[in-house]
């Protein structure tokens, strides 16, 4: 089976939906999704991906099954640079790097800060829901891998949030998610592709075969939003530095 995980489009979080430009990502994006051989399609409860999603399922006439698990991964920690920070996983290099077990998938809850907010409960809470939703599909989880009881070629699609897809991936491909939100750019309305593979009967992996893929923008000749990275060089006055 496939799973596609999208990120929602620029976006106004002050008024949680989309600006513009986001809105004209989205519908660049609502033309791609819209030739794929979709089987179900599912969405964050927040509103910017609710309306990144309404217009490809508006131009299916399809419908998406909203889950809040699906939602921004958003524990609050006490950062070692700034307290109450909205989000968990957006640390100074600098800071987090210092700790090895930020690097490895069974480990990297456990410092502190990350403890102390229930972080571990958290990324529980949205694979565990994860899981159930491809057992549905026949596909249960078992140790690090899933075991096939109805094999499939079926395409899910998962409309959400950098944060909370890098979560899903961590868990999928079995990968420190510290990693994965420190080094993995995906702009607004990216794409990320995900693929079983059954090489042994009855056993399947999932394998990445595509992040942050923005072709449909640059089909159009729009420039990806630069709200997905912090500034390239700190000289760059006009790139966001914090």
């Amino acid at each position: 089976m496939k799973i596609v995980i999208i990120r929602h489009g620029d976006p106004d979080y002050s008024i949680d939906s989309l600006t513009e430009k986001g809105w004209k990502e989205a519908e660049y994006l609502s033309e791609r999704i819209a030739k794929l051989d979709v089987r179900d399609f599912y969405v964050s409860s927040l509103g910017r991906a609710k309306d990144t999603a309404s217009l490809t399922l508006k131009k299916m006439n399809r419908t998406a099954i909203e889950c809040e698990w699906l939602r921004e991964f958003a524990p609050r920690i006490n950062r070692p640079d700034r307290e109450n920070c909205p989000v968990c996983w957006d640390w100074l290099p600098q800071d987090w790097t210092q700790d090895e077990r930020f690097y490895r998938y069974d480990e990297w809850y456990e410092p502190p800060i990350m403890a102390e907010a229930g972080v571990r409960e958290e990324y529980e809470w949205v694979t565990g829901s994860l899981d159930e939703l491809l057992a549905r599909y026949g596909y249960v989880r078992d140790g690090h891998l899933y075991r096939v009881e109805q094999g499939n070629n079926d395409t899910i699609v998962f409309f959400c949030h950098f944060g909370a897809g890098c979560v899903l991936i961590s868990h999928l491909i079995g990968v420190s998610p510290m990693v994965l939100w420190h080094g993995l750019c995906a702009a607004p309305t990216s794409v990320a592709t995900l693929v079983t593979e059954e090489r042994r009967k009855g056993i399947a992996s999932f394998r990445m075969s595509a992040y942050g893929d923005i072709s449909h923008l640059y089909v159009k000749n729009e420039p990806p939003a630069f709200s997905a990275r912090f500034c390239e060089c700190w000289e760059n006055e006009d790139e966001r530095h914090d």
